[in-house]
């Protein structure tokens, strides 16, 4: 497409005309303290920024965002920053997932509702990456993803802690009574040491690489850790990109098509990445109309192995990556597995913006031929108890349970697994499949991060770290063991996990990529009969329209109303 003139800016028909209503935007304008040279020709662009005080890993985007206005008012642009959600990870709930489609409505109608011509997006915490994009995706104005960064590597008398993975590893420790208060109190002092997401290869380290993968960052940005002057410098590079690009009108729906999806994917294999990108990337593809079944997530993971040393399937945290060439060095060394002739937000292909980096520690980046494992760190289930899929991140698992059989233990809900799980009559073994139901997206709500079921005590007494567990909820990107997600449909609608009785007999073949209940036909339907769904606990407001509207895991837990259709038109300006 050809350059745009000043009078075909979007922003153009707030301020450019000679009507009622544009006086009242420009007098508006300098009751701001701004002049025409500020704004009258000039791409307006906003900086959404998700930075809150609720939200630790963003707090420095307060910094981020006075950068990318450098950057965009050396480019000739007007920057206006505007908040929107921050769905922090830690201390939204009942989980930042059900506000993540909230987050996306807020995006796709602040971009549409004001008189921008692009946005800059800062976010970076988990479900930020995610929303931010699909309401982009939705509203399609040129738009650029400036990830937070990950935080520096945690420590303990000595030790490298990573977030997440060493919280759940020392929380069985002390529940084990191998480890003191003051003890876990210094690891509490000692695992976040500043601003940035988890550096663990968890949700938010994955998303933000895939984000860049898709052609939407300044390339290197996902790797570059939050405290590092070189996140500053890429957000002024941002910024001045920005400004060119609504000049030049290079849209999402320009950039992003199937094959920087299938792209992202082979990503999140490589790296080991979180079993939520599954979720994120059908939600974020079905915005702009693109369908990613979960069999082309496995058909990609049985071709790309896992090449990312990275915790919690690896050894190594984010800043060692970023060290070791970052993400651009590891899509080099995954060659002919990418498609490297995709567009991206900066003019240039994705092979031409990686060209020339290569691999700095080959420990930290594994060659394909020095793998952590021949496949990606991902799969996909299938079976009777899961007819819309199910997913396990097998390369964060006990390699023996990847082929297991064991009678089933049920739980009905988180607060019966609280209630239960360190009951020393407890009815378990290593043997045992424990089961969580209606924690899935309509019967949690918001499908939750409970997926990684706690060990109970009287097993971990035994020395058990890892048994097989089941759930239609999610598991942090950051926790590891023989976990299956997603079971889809939920039991919260009717799914076959609903139908699990004590002692039925499980069986999990990961390499056979089967999840079976050892249940006849005949037996489950009559439990189907006798099933009944629970009472609705919301009658208004946002959770009832998320309980109301929200799609399965397979789906992407998006609402069905925001999947892709016809464009909402343009607002008139009356």
């Amino acid at each position: 497409m050809s350059r745009i003139t000043a009078e075909q800016l979007r922003s153009w028909r707030w301020y450019g005309r000679d009507e009622l209503r544009s006086f009242g935007h420009r007098s508006r304008a300098k009751q701001a303290g701004f002049g025409h040279e500020d704004y009258m020709g000039k791409p307006i662009i906003g900086i959404l920024n998700s930075w809150s005080e609720q939200n630790s890993c963003h707090m420095h985007l307060k910094l981020t965002a006075d950068a990318v206005r450098r950057g965009i008012l050396q480019a000739g642009g007007h920057p206006m920053e505007i908040p929107v959600l921050s769905v922090g990870e830690m201390l939204t709930k009942p989980t930042a997932m059900f506000h993540r489609n909230l987050l996306a409505m807020e995006t796709e109608e602040v971009l549409r509702a004001n008189p921008l011509d692009g946005a800059v997006l800062l976010g970076g915490c988990d479900k930020s990456t995610p929303g931010l994009l699909m309401g982009a995706f939705s509203v399609d104005l040129p738009v650029i993803y400036m990830p937070c960064g990950p935080m520096m590597k945690g420590n303990w008398r000595g030790q490298v802690l990573g977030s997440g993975s060493d919280v759940w590893k020392y929380w069985d420790e002390k529940r084990a009574g191998n480890l003191s208060w003051e003890e876990w109190c210094e690891i509490e002092d000692g695992i976040a040491r500043g601003p940035g997401h988890c550096m663990t290869m968890g949700t938010a380290s994955t998303l933000t690489a895939l984000a860049e993968t898709l052609g939407l960052c300044m390339p290197g940005a996902s790797s570059i850790p939050a405290v590092d002057s070189a996140h500053l410098r890429t957000a002024a590079a941002a910024g001045r990109q920005m400004v060119e690009n609504v000049w030049e009108q290079r849209k999402p729906s320009q950039i992003v098509d199937e094959r920087s999806f299938h792209n992202a994917i082979a990503v999140d294999m490589a790296l080991g990445g979180s079993t939520n990108a599954m979720v994120h990337l059908v939600a974020m593809a079905g915005r702009l109309g693109i369908k990613l079944p979960l069999e082309k997530f496995d058909e990609i993971s049985r071709r790309v192995p896992l090449m990312a040393n990275l915790r919690p399937a690896g050894e190594y945290l984010m800043e060692d990556f970023y060290v070791a060439g970052g993400l651009r060095a590891l899509l080099t060394a995954m060659g002919d597995l990418l498609v490297r002739e995709v567009p991206t937000i900066t003019g240039r292909t994705l092979g031409e913006n990686i060209e020339g980096c290569e691999v700095l520690n080959e420990a930290v980046i594994r060659s394909r031929d020095k793998a952590l494992q021949p496949d990606g760190g991902t799969a996909v289930l299938r079976g009777n108890l899961c007819p819309n899929g199910a997913v396990i991140k097998h390369a964060a698992a006990d390699p023996k349970l990847h082929r297991h059989r064991g009678p089933a233990l049920v739980f009905d809900h988180y607060a019966d697994l609280k209630a239960r799980i360190d009951d020393p009559d407890l009815p378990v073994t290593a043997d045992s499949v424990l089961v969580l139901r209606n924690a899935g997206p309509v019967g949690a709500p918001g499908m939750p991060e409970w997926g990684q079921l706690p060990i109970p005590r009287k097993l971990l007494m035994q020395g058990v770290r890892d048994m097989v567990r089941l759930s239609d909820c999610r598991m942090s990107g950051t926790s590891y063991g023989a976990c299956v997600l997603h079971i889809a449909p939920e039991s919260a609608v009717g799914g076959p996990l609903a139908l699990v009785e004590n002692g039925d007999i499980i069986e999990l073949d990961v390499p056979g990529r089967r999840l079976h209940l050892e249940v006849s036909d005949e037996e489950l339907a009559k439990r189907r009969a006798r099933w009944q769904p629970a009472p609705t606990r919301y009658h208004r407001g946002y959770a009832k329209l998320f309980v109301e509207h929200v799609t399965q895991a397979d789906e992407g837990a998006d609402f069905d109303f925001l999947q892709h259709g016809p464009a909402v038109p343009e607002p008139e300006i009356y």
